[in-house]
């Protein structure tokens, strides 16, 4: 989708709604929240900044305005399903023989997208700047996909469909979600949408092995005891029989803290063998700190440093620090607070 420009064309959707500045962050939002829940957070955001600055600068809208709610609104869309920044929770699931599915952040997913939304329309929007940029701050040009013949952009999109659906009624076909990806990637090498060299490209090195240590380290807490240790120092620190909605909250904001200052990949890698050795501790279900740990893993929205797509848009928003404090804070919050209420419902401690 963003080698052959589809991710340009679905974004561009957003002029058709261009009315006001508030019908704009929502068209901004929802496309860019779908669109992370089923490509890569960062890669949806660096497609979509140049398409966002040039509707502002066209209609005369404030880049500021418009490019903190579009970063984070990545950032909600990637609890949208399981692909792809959420796997490490899902292994970690797997591992204990539990059942996950394509789905399985969506219930807690949608509704803090949906709310994120409401809250930049009727709220957070109060909170942003209303600058034009850092001074000579210049968006990256958007590429000129004019000369992809159509078919590619078609047969990208509708093999990203297939392989959805694929993953989704996983259990239905008896084919596991990794080899359905991987079919989609090798039919659109074979059409010819992709080279060999631009597929192997687009693999991102650094999550494969950031991903791969992961499970080392979880093996390596697991098999010497210091989860088990971290675990008990914490339970012990919350008194002989802790609540485990006690647990949870501490879970959410020893994660969210970390987050915002480190990569949120590395946080979740951290802190899931250590939500586990927690859960197992209490004796109760995992399902429910683990999603919250991937959860407030993603809620990284208070720094520039958090995420990667933050910091992409710090210059072209001329951001300050403490812009991303005013607006990132109340929609943490609002974040933990659906994430309190829905998980113990959802995924009871002892079900």
């Amino acid at each position: 989708l963003f080698e052959t420009g589809m991710a340009n064309k679905i974004g561009g959707l957003v002029t058709r709604f261009a009315r006001t500045e508030r019908t704009l962050i929502i068209a901004i939002m929802v496309i860019v929240g779908v669109m992370s829940g089923f490509l890569s957070n960062t890669g949806t955001a660096a497609v979509l900044i140049p398409v966002v600055c040039g509707i502002a600068d066209e209609s005369g809208y404030s880049r500021s305005r418009l490019l903190m709610p579009l970063v984070f609104a990545a950032a909600l869309g990637g609890n949208l399903s399981i692909a792809p920044g959420n796997l490490m929770g899902v292994n970690a699931l797997q591992e204990m023989g539990l059942s996950t599915s394509f789905f399985m952040y969506a219930p807690v997913g949608v509704p803090m997208l949906l709310v994120g939304i409401i809250y930049f329309v009727f709220i957070g929007y109060r909170f942003l700047p209303d600058g034009k940029g850092a001074v000579g701050a210049t968006v990256e040009k958007q590429k000129d996909f004019s000369d992809v013949p159509k078919w590619k952009q078609t047969v990208s999109l509708i093999v990203l469909i297939l392989v959805i659906l694929a993953m989704i009624f996983e259990k239905q076909i008896g084919v596991s979600i990794e080899i359905s990806a991987c079919i989609g990637a090798i039919i659109l090498v074979l059409v010819g949408v992709l080279s060999e060299k631009e597929a192997l490209a687009s693999i991102d090195l650094k999550v494969v092995f950031l991903f791969g240590g992961s499970l080392t380290l979880a093996k390596a807490l697991d098999t010497t005891g210091a989860g088990e240790l971290i675990a008990d120092k914490i339970v012990g620190l919350l008194g002989a029989d802790p609540n485990p909605i006690v647990l949870l909250l501490v879970i959410f904001i020893v994660t969210c803290a970390l987050t915002n200052f480190m990569s949120n990949t590395a946080t979740t890698a951290l802190m899931i063998p250590i939500a586990v050795s927690l859960a197992n501790n209490l004796g109760a279900d995992p399902r429910a700190v683990v999603i919250a740990t991937v959860i407030a893993g993603s809620c990284a929205y208070a720094t520039p440093i958090g995420m990667p797509a933050n910091t992409m848009v710090v210059g072209l928003g001329g951001y300050k620090f403490k812009d991303y404090v005013k607006s990132g804070l109340p929609l943490i919050l609002v974040s933990f607070v659906i994430c309190m209420i829905l998980l113990p419902v959802l995924f009871p401690f002892y079900p």
